[in-house]
């Protein structure tokens, strides 16, 4: 139910690709890093507001990701199978806004403050495995905290502005309405990027109740709340159409990702695809079933482009003969599943790519008979 000791410490062994401070000895900053840079230059206009920029650990109390946040007590969210817990008690962050809390509570109730807070760092989810998902994105939250003067839409509607436009430089954009737990008067940010509207960030005033909860008197201040994910923000900025770019150590590629300069396609192998009928939990997700592959792959994860569900049958809709092939019973489900095989830098032998799938299809099946292919 908790991550193991091992499973912890590569969970903090993943580099955080906004911060200068991890790069490697003899390298440039990551592109990530410039990315940041221009956003905190933008939500503090070139400097004029005070502010800091805070990065703290990814493990966090639960309370801080969740209740004191205002998330509802039977949020799908703090279910075992999209985040990672650590204890009852501390997890591995869901979100940047985590750290906010704590920073609200160290505030002075009593002084004046007009201040940025700005919160980078990597994120743990359990996610699907696509082009755009990762079990470990980067993400932004800025915060406008204020005493006495009160901040409203037109302030939050201007910041947006800044941020998109730091970006997209010069981007259509809109703001759409949305519920978050810890704001009022809450929008979604989406700009129009390649003939599409794609969403950017998720913004609001901050819940007066969250102030009230830290110790700060509603009727006294105010703020603004924003947060944004940086490797969508960063591909969009580059046109970058696969998450696993980012990362990559093919010279080709890393040479790429030291600015925000239009990114250059390198010559991508074909596609090895398999296609696995397994036995899975009828509550087993994408996000669940692509934890469990990148769990079981670890360093060889990046070989695979996605892992889609294709159709679900449940136990009861099947044929006897079926049901007896498969050893599935009620309360399961048959999943046919798709994997792509694609490395970024090479082309898999048919033995690598069966190899993979089997790893895969152990991953995922949970019946009692197995199909595995890498041995013929």
């Amino acid at each position: 139910m908790y991550l193991t000791p091992a499973a912890l410490a590569a969970a903090l062994a993943v580099r955080d690709l906004s911060d200068p401070a991890t790069t490697p000895a003899g390298e440039q900053p990551h592109a990530m890093s410039r990315l940041l840079d221009a956003l905190v230059d933008a939500a503090t206009a070139g400097g004029a507001h005070p502010h800091r920029v805070v990065r703290s650990s990814p493990l966090v109390a639960t309370a801080d990701n969740y209740d004191a946040l205002g998330f509802n007590a039977v949020a799908i969210t703090r279910d075992r199978r999209y985040s990672h817990y650590v204890s009852p008690t501390v997890m591995l962050r869901s979100h940047t806004s985590a750290g906010i809390p704590a920073l609200l509570r160290a505030i002075d109730g009593d002084a004046d403050r007009d201040e940025v807070l700005v919160l980078p760092g990597i994120v743990h989810r359990r996610d699907a495995i696509d082009r755009t998902h990762v079990g470990t994105p980067h993400q932004v939250d800025v915060w406008r905290v204020s005493a006495p003067g009160r901040l409203a839409v037109d302030e939050l509607l201007e910041l947006v502005g800044a941020l998109v436009d730091a970006v997209l430089p010069g981007a259509r954009w809109r703001a759409v309405p949305a519920e978050h737990p810890y704001t009022v008067e809450g929008r979604q940010i989406d700009v129009w990027h390649a003939g599409e509207w794609l969403e950017l960030a998720e913004c609001g005033l901050i819940d007066p109740g969250l102030l009230a909860r830290s110790g700060l008197d509603p009727a006294r201040w105010s703020g603004l709340a924003l947060g944004m994910g940086l490797d969508r923000a960063l591909m969009l900025r580059k046109g970058i159409d696969d998450i696993r770019v980012l990362r990559s150590t093919d010279a080709r590629i890393r040479s790429q990702m030291t600015d925000l300069s239009p990114w250059r396609p390198v010559s991508m192998m074909p596609p090895v695809t398999r296609d696995l009928s397994v036995v899975v939990a009828a509550e087993d997700d994408d996000e669940t079933l692509g934890d469990r592959v990148r769990s079981a792959l670890d360093a060889r994860v990046d070989d695979l482009e996605s892992v889609a569900v294709i159709a679900r049958t449940a136990a009861d809709e099947l044929p006897p003969a079926a049901r007896d092939r498969l050893g599935i019973v009620d309360g399961q489900v048959n999943a046919l599943v798709r994997i792509v095989l694609r490395p970024l830098d090479r082309t898999l032998t048919d033995a690598e790519a069966n190899a993979l799938r089997d790893r895969v299809y152990l991953a995922l099946h949970r019946g009692p008979r197995l199909e595995l292919i890498g041995a013929r």
